[in-house]
């Protein structure tokens, strides 16, 4: 039986819980961290847990007991208790995003690997059905040479979201939109299309005036195919109409399921008449793909626990929650500088430690209201991707 220790109780742990809770057979809940115990405590009774309170992390560290952590916790507190998790000996799933820097990220990976332990980090709609769906139909290179994508990762948050304590802030939060929201989407653009090799990009934050961080950016890729790319990242968007569209130079296909293939006329026009049967071989390639028995945290939950176990192979590594924070810190950089960054970032580049993003990110406002915690915990994530 794997003893499982959730680090941060805040409103993202009961994703993790109920994750958990869906293996009693392989695991239990052994453990809750919380710098608010009472937090601990009413994630106890909401999921009727059996599991010892703690206010420090380091505690529970020190239980050799203890085989796994969930680390919840804000961002700014990844890398820290990770590393220490990983060196006393324990397997750990971070929420995303993976850290607040790319320095703490190696420090993360480097840790991993000396400890010989697993580490994850979150990115739960690549485990969705459409999700694989959709790269299965890329990888098999079903729509052709791809020539644009399109990442609409439309979020909405009321002024209040950031009167939390550790939002809004570079320090503790690390960023805005592009880092905790419109992460979900830049990992599965990367997961399928891979890092582009030159980003510029712009930011503001038009309507959030208690946050030093953005509310909307907007990014333009060039991939060393000649793709280009364009992720708009926002919390001001009503509806949160979020999306991934591939244009191809056969067909069109995104997330949410659509396919579109035009055919030429002898001018270069289309034609009323669409490539139906290019359209019903993809869709039935989309549409066959197996249907995962666990989805969303609870599909990572399930192959974090087989990956301890050896039975599977870990889907998001160390290295593939480096890639996403990559491109988000050369978002960053770009809309910062006023300049076009050029991937990979490594030692050198400006953004890769943290000092330096404080020191360099564009700041917007003074965060002037500051609070310990919502008396509503309820929470929505976004729309279905």
């Amino acid at each position: 039986m794997i003893k499982v220790a959730i680090i941060g109780t805040g409103a993202i742990s009961s994703l993790h819980a109920e994750g958990y809770l869906a293996f009693s057979e392989k695991c239990k809940i052994a453990a809750l961290v919380d710098i608010y115990p009472e937090k601990a405590k009413a994630l106890a009774e909401k999921h009727e847990l059996n599991a010892r309170i703690f206010s420090d992390y380091r505690e529970v560290l020190q239980d050799s007991s203890i085989d796994a952590v969930s680390v919840c916790t804000p961002p700014y507190t990844h890398s820290e208790i990770t590393v220490a998790a990983l060196r006393a000996g324990k397997h750990v799933l971070v929420e995303k995003p993976m850290a607040s820097s790319l320095h703490e990220c190696d420090e993360m990976n480097a840790a991993a690997e000396d400890s010989g332990r697993i580490l994850s980090v979150v990115a739960q709609n690549r485990f969705k059905t459409s999700v694989m769906g959709l790269k299965y139909v890329l990888d098999h290179q079903m729509i052709g040479p791809v020539a644009h994508v399109q990442v609409d990762s439309f979020w909405w948050r009321g002024k209040s979201y950031y009167d939390l304590w550790w939002r809004g802030t570079w320090e503790k939060e690390g960023g805005g939109c592009t880092l905790n929201h419109a992460v979900h989407h830049i990992d599965m653009l990367q997961w399928m299309m891979g890092l582009p090799e030159e980003v510029v990009a712009l930011c503001s934050n038009r309507l959030h005036d208690n946050a030093e961080v953005e509310d909307l950016s907007t990014a333009l890729l060039k991939y060393s195919t000649g793709a280009l790319g364009q992720i708009t990242s926002s919390v001001v968007h009503h509806g949160e109409e979020q999306q991934l569209i591939f244009q191809g130079r056969d067909a069109r296909v995104s997330i949410p399921w659509k396919v579109r293939a035009e055919q030429s006329s002898e001018n270069g026009f289309p034609t009323k008449q669409k490539n139906e049967s290019l359209i019903a071989k993809i869709d039935d390639a989309y549409q066959r793909f197996p249907s995962l028995e666990h989805e969303g945290h609870s599909g990572q939950i399930s192959n974090f626990l087989q990956a301890m176990t050896g039975n599977e192979k870990l889907l998001v590594d160390g290295v593939q929650g480096r890639k996403t924070l990559e491109l988000i810190m050369a978002i960053y950089e770009a809309a910062s500088l006023g300049e076009k960054v050029t991937l990979p970032l490594d030692e050198e580049s400006l953004f890769y430690k943290r000092e330096n993003v404080l020191k360099y990110a564009e700041h917007f406002h003074e965060k002037h209201k500051s609070i310990d915690n919502f008396t509503d915990s309820t929470i929505s994530t976004g729309g279905e991707y």
